[in-house]
Order: C-alpha cells, then sequence, then structure tokens
C-alpha cells in the first residue's frame, strides 16, 4: 500500500459511498473500485461490503482504516520535521479560521502572504470559532485564528480588537430600544454572551426580536431594508453597507470583541508556521 490508497481507503470509510470518495479524489470510481478490489487480493481479506446505507467495512477494514490514519499522521510528521531541518518557507500551513474572519479579512492576508512566499499552500478550514478550537486541540491544524475569549493553555497572539455596534438604517433613540424589533443572527456563545450583557445593565426587559437569520450577510440585508436593527461586530460592517453604527458601552468602556491567533509552541518551530505568525504581528 502507498500514501495514495491510505487517503483513499481513509476518505472511503468517511463517506460511506464510493461515488461521494471519487467526487473529493477527483478520481473514476471504477479506479477506486479496481484499487480496492487489488489490495483485497494482495492481502487475502474483505475490506468493505456494500449495503442499502453504502459501504460498510469488515473489521479487516476497519484495521486498515486506523492503519492508513496513523501512517498519514506519520508522514505528515515527518515531511514538517524535514522543512524545519531545512529553514525555507515552504510546506502546507494548516489553518483553521472563524467563518466571520474568512469572510472579511482572510482572503487579502492569505494572497497577501502567498505572494511573499509563493511555495506555502494552504490547508483552510473554516467555521464557529468553538469548531476551530477544536481542531487546534486535536492537533487537526498548526493554527487557528479565532473570535471572542476561549481558554487556551499555550500561545497565542492578539490580531485585533474590535468594537461591537448597534446597527440600523434610521438613526435610534437608545431609550426607545426595548421598543423597536430587533434582527438576531447565528453567532458563538461568546458574542451572545457579551450582547446579553451588555442589554441586561441598561434594560429591565427582554429585547424586541423579530427575526432570527443565518448569518450577518442575511442580517444586514434585512436592516438595510428597514425591518428592525442589529447588533453586530463592526468588521462586518463596509461603508458600501450605508448603515448607521454605534458602539456599544459599559460604563463608558466600549464593548469589544477580540480575534486570536492561536498555536502550540512546538508548531512555531516550522518555517512555515513562524512565519505566519511573524506576518500577522505586524500586519
Amino acid at each position: 500500500m502507498q500514501e495514495k490508497d491510505w487517503y483513499m481507503i481513509k476518505v472511503l470509510h468517511e463517506e460511506k459511498r464510493i461515488t461521494k470518495t471519487a467526487e473529493r479524489l477527483y478520481i473514476s470510481q471504477p479506479a477506486i473500485t479496481h484499487r480496492i478490489k487489488q489490495i483485497e487480493k494482495d492481502y487475502n481479506i474483505k475490506i468493505v461490503v456494500r449495503g442499502k446505507k453504502g459501504i460498510q467495512f469488515t473489521p479487516e477494514g476497519e484495521y486498515l482504516v486506523n492503519y492508513s490514519t496513523r501512517m498519514l499522521e506519520e508522514l505528515k510528521k515527518m515531511k514538517e520535521y524535514f522543512l524545519k531541518l531545512d529553514g525555507h518557507v515552504q510546506g502546507t500551513l494548516r489553518l483553521g479560521v472563524s467563518s466571520n474572519f474568512a469572510r472579511y479579512n482572510l482572503s487579502r492576508l492569505l494572497k497577501e502572504f502567498h505572494d511573499q512566499y509563493p511555495d506555502v499552500s494552504f490547508n483552510l478550514r473554516t467555521g464557529w470559532s468553538n469548531e476551530v478550537m477544536a481542531l487546534l486541540q486535536n492537533d487537526e491544524i498548526h493554527m487557528g485564528i479565532i473570535k471572542g475569549n476561549y481558554k487556551w493553555p499555550d500561545e497565542k497572539l492578539l490580531i485585533s480588537q474590535e468594537p461591537i455596534c448597534i446597527v440600523s438604517k434610521n438613526p435610534i433613540n437608545m431609550k426607545e430600544l426595548p421598543k423597536l424589533e430587533r434582527i438576531n443572527y447565528k453567532t458563538n456563545n461568546d458574542l451572545k454572551s457579551s450582547i446579553d450583557y451588555w442589554w441586561e445593565s441598561y434594560y429591565a426587559v427582554p429585547p424586541l426580536i423579530s427575526m432570527e437569520v443565518d448569518s450577518t450577510e442575511t442580517c444586514k440585508e434585512l436592516v438595510k431594508n428597514g425591518l428592525g436593527y442589529a447588533i453586530l461586530p463592526s468588521s462586518a460592517l463596509t461603508e458600501e453597507n450605508s448603515l448607521l453604527s454605534m458602539p456599544i458601552s459599559i460604563d463608558g468602556e466600549v464593548v469589544i470583541r477580540n480575534t486570536w491567533l492561536m498555536y502550540r509552541s512546538s508548531s512555531i518551530e516550522l518555517p512555515v508556521v513562524r512565519t505566519f505568525k511573524e506576518y500577522l504581528q505586524n500586519n
């Protein structure tokens, strides 16, 4: 078995279907079927059986999945070790990024970094900040760009701070805010807690939430059309939005949201990780 076989078996175990596996690996279904049969023949075992719910792995197949996963991990460590010895900034940076940061900031940063270091490629995962934290804790990524304050026992770098703002189409009287319709959007518990704490510091009644949407972009479109106000991080606002915004504050201090770069101290020995950290530190 070779590296491509290990990866094929790992993906097939995740997808449970040859069609989905072929799509992910950009190879034909017959090629996957042929390779499975060849491995079964070489080792005189049965790896998978087909069922109504897709591919099912035999005990021998499950053993090969575990073996393949271990071998891929060892191969990754070996490659990173030799890159560390070389010192040249090249290789793959495994990066996890908060969805909001990815939407509004990431493409420019990655382009500028790649322009300076063209031998670097990116393995990028985006999601909720708590999902990125899980990837970091499981060593699935080198670094995580995370919004909000999460407990992390290793290294971290503060990238930016942004105010949380009341956003509306027309001017708002703060005393009237509890009577006005608010548009909420899905966000992580850290930001929600900050907004709730601010609200409870000033108002004795809960907010009048008229809509719950799945993203900041949908939320902004509804606000632009005068359907309510929202409370958003300032990074979600652009000049093109033409929306009014006012930072919220408690006892005269603006409520802010931190964005962190988090990583393990051991990974900073890799030139690509160290260089990306220094790049963010200076930009």
